[in-house]
């Protein structure tokens, strides 16, 4: 048995979630992919996936051992790279967890971009809201906009964005507009809950931070549904600017209480038992440069802002 091919064919089965799909890239029936996996794991004494009719998944020990051969294939992709024929170009599949609005707003479109200068790369992007799911699952990176709670991922800040409350020009006519943060109490909010609390509204920073619980007739755990509960003239909410970028450039929603915004960073997250593969950071310095053309990713100087932590912080979260 050659083990690295094996180690080879055994991480594209993960990455792709199916023997039948590397038995097709390969060119070669799945009986011989299956073949090379029961050898690998005859070889080291230890069941690495369950497999069942309809999907597989890691053991224990299997996840310990892709994420080792991740590291080893990473290292000879880059001695190669560095060495072999001079080539730079890295190559491969890099997987991604992105919020679903946030990819279909601004994600998506940045890609056209790096495939033109990555030609031999290709990017699966899958729906999640919670970053946390990239070591389980096996992918490479998440994007989270906002602050990362306490975890072991390591975050690089990519962009930042403005934390803005948010109404149509139709509710303010028929409601007025709110001139504090406790006149808010006063006015009909799109209500964002999380598993069925309530998520406050967060004005400022520091100790002068206030928070503000909002009512409203329109309650939802849905960020696209809070975005198009204010765009039918429901109430106020407070969202990420990035939310309402073309609205706020078409002047069809209004921001309130600017005095009050801060800003929060988007972040590429990545499990920090894993050294930083070269495919993984190329594409995260381009999402730095794409991103930087785009305004609503570059607060005004001037506004307070909440960062990320310092790349030179130690604690739980690294930013780097």
């Amino acid at each position: 048995m050659d083990k690295f091919d094996a180690m080879q064919v055994f991480v594209r089965v993960i990455e792709k979630g199916s023997f039948s799909a590397v038995a097709k890239e390969r060119g070669i029936g799945q009986p011989a992919v299956s073949k090379q996996i029961s050898a690998l794991e005859d070889e080291l004494g230890t069941e690495l996936i369950h497999r069942t009719s309809r999907s597989i998944s890691l053991t224990e020990a299997g996840r310990d051992f892709f994420e080792s051969s991740l590291r080893i294939l990473d290292d000879f992709e880059s001695a190669t790279s560095r060495i072999g024929r001079g080539q730079t170009a890295p190559k491969g599949l890099i997987r991604i967890t992105v919020p679903p609005t946030f990819a279909r707003l601004h994600m998506v479109s940045k890609l056209p971009a790096f495939f033109a200068a990555y030609p031999d790369m290709a990017v699966e992007m899958a729906a999640s809201e919670s970053p946390t799911t990239i070591v389980e699952d096996g992918f490479d990176l998440a994007i989270h906009s906002g602050d990362l709670p306490d975890s072991t991922l390591v975050a690089r800040r990519f962009a930042q964005t403005i934390i803005i409350l948010v109404a149509t020009p139709q509710y303010l006519t028929r409601y007025g507009a709110p001139e504090s943060p406790e006149d808010l109490g006063n006015h009909r909010g799109i209500v964002f809950t999380e598993r069925g609390t309530v998520k406050p509204w967060s004005f400022g920073s520091g100790q002068n931070a206030k928070r503000v619980i909002p009512n409203g007739v329109f309650r939802t755990s849905d960020i696209e549904q809070m975005r198009m509960g204010v765009l039918e003239h429901l109430g106020i909410a407070q969202a990420p600017a990035w939310l309402f970028a073309a609205e706020l450039r078409e002047g069809t929603v209004i921001r309130l209480l600017t005095p009050f915004e801060r800003t929060v960073p988007i972040l590429a997250v990545r499990p920090a038992s894993r050294r930083i593969s070269t495919k993984v950071r190329v594409f995260i310095e381009h999402l730095e440069k794409t991103f930087a053309l785009c305004s609503q990713f570059n607060p005004r100087s001037s506004e307070s802002t909440t960062s990320a932590p310092s790349p030179s912080r130690t604690s739980r979260i690294a930013v780097k």
